[in-house]
């Protein structure tokens, strides 16, 4: 299958999000052209004035994409471009006992909505990168567990099917991003492997907690999106990070640097070996308690600088590191072997994040 190259012109559905955002700097910076979709007209102000040069050099342009679960949504945004990034995946802001299929019907039509777009609009398209996650792939279990791409996470399929609306928020979440990676792989194996109607292919990349500064719209702590609401409400804010238990700071899961994930993004576009292949993207492991005592650990001259000094947590917690369980991890053999990124540590971003917070004002 081709893949794309500088020059070749990228559609990113749902542009003004926190990871598609870099997502669009990279492919920018590395001198492709950019189409991104938004879904009202004044969200795509804040990107043409922070791309503004490109915009001038006529390398960036924002559609409008009201409702991507519509049929034929990217009808018009398709035609055109080499390949696509789709990641946009609308989210209920507020469950309260929700029907589950509030949140899957959006992620599996907006991800099949896409697919049937450049099915029927565009033959020239060498490669179709979404956006999945971990969240498709592992599950919530009681010990310690090493997942990989073989892996689906079945049982938050099967606990919205028995619980309906009394499912957890996170479980309907989780089920959702399942059931879109499921619908896109289907559509895969229906439209290219079987019938061979098209000459692109596909990959699905699957980040874990995607952490970093933000160049989306921000304009105060409460509307950072809500991977970064957490890292910040943790490791900068001491009024939200004092009213956490201590069993909090031992939680563990995995991560990513969002400016790595771009990067990832990017990568599979343009690597061969990443057609028709989901692959885990994160940095490794963590405990809450190991981005605090990072965060203290910082030089002083940048901690003063910020409007409150920043939580200590339970520094006891990670005092003898050989005894920290990792509960999730994953085999990032593939990610290595295909895309071959060099990720940031958990000192460098939680220096850059804490940096960007500080001349936010915060």
């Amino acid at each position: 299958m081709p893949t794309a190259h500088p020059g070749d012109t990228i559609l990113v559905t749902g542009a003004n999000g926190y990871i598609a955002s870099w997502v669009v700097r990279r492919l920018l910076e590395k001198g492709y052209n950019v189409r991104g979709t938004v879904r009202k007209a004044e969200k795509s102000e804040y990107l043409k004035n922070y791309f503004e040069s490109y915009v001038k050099q006529g390398r960036l342009e924002v559609v409008v994409v009201e409702d991507i679960t519509k049929e034929g949504a990217f009808d018009e945004a398709v035609k055109g471009v080499h390949a696509i990034e789709h990641m946009a995946s609308p989210v209920p802001v507020n469950d309260n006992g929700g029907d589950p299929e509030e949140f899957i019907r959006p992620a599996v039509d907006g991800t099949l909505g896409i697919l049937k777009s450049a099915l029927k609009n565009n033959s020239a398209i060498k490669r179709i990168v979404v956006t999945s996650s971990s969240a498709a792939v592992s599950t919530v279990t009681p010990e310690a567990r090493t997942f990989s791409e073989v892996d689906w996470n079945e049982l938050s399929i099967n606990e919205i099917r028995e619980q309906g609306r009394q499912a957890h928020p996170m479980t309907k979440y989780r089920a959702s991003k399942t059931l879109a990676e499921k619908a896109l792989w289907k559509f895969y194996e229906e439209n290219v492997k079987k019938e061979g109607r098209v000459t692109w292919d596909v990959a699905a990349l699957n980040p874990p907690f995607v952490y970093g500064p933000g160049i989306q719209e921000i304009s105060s702590p409460s509307t950072l999106n809500a991977t970064l609401k957490v890292w910040y409400d943790f490791v900068y804010s001491p009024s939200a990070s004092s009213a956490k238990p201590k069993e909090a700071f031992e939680l563990s899961n995995s991560w990513v640097d969002v400016r790595d994930l771009a990067d990832a993004h990017v990568l599979a576009l343009e690597k061969v070996e990443a057609g028709g292949e989901r692959i885990i993207v994160t940095q490794g492991a963590y405990v809450w308690q190991e981005w605090l005592d990072i965060a203290n650990a910082l030089p002083s001259s940048l901690v003063e600088k910020s409007s409150s000094p920043l939580p200590k947590g339970f520094p006891e917690i990670t005092a003898q590191p050989q005894s920290l369980t990792y509960k999730i991890r994953y085999d990032t053999a593939k990610k290595q072997r295909i895309l071959g990124v060099k990720y940031r540590t958990k000192e460098e971003t939680t220096r850059d994040t804490v940096e960007d917070f500080v001349s936010r004002g915060w």
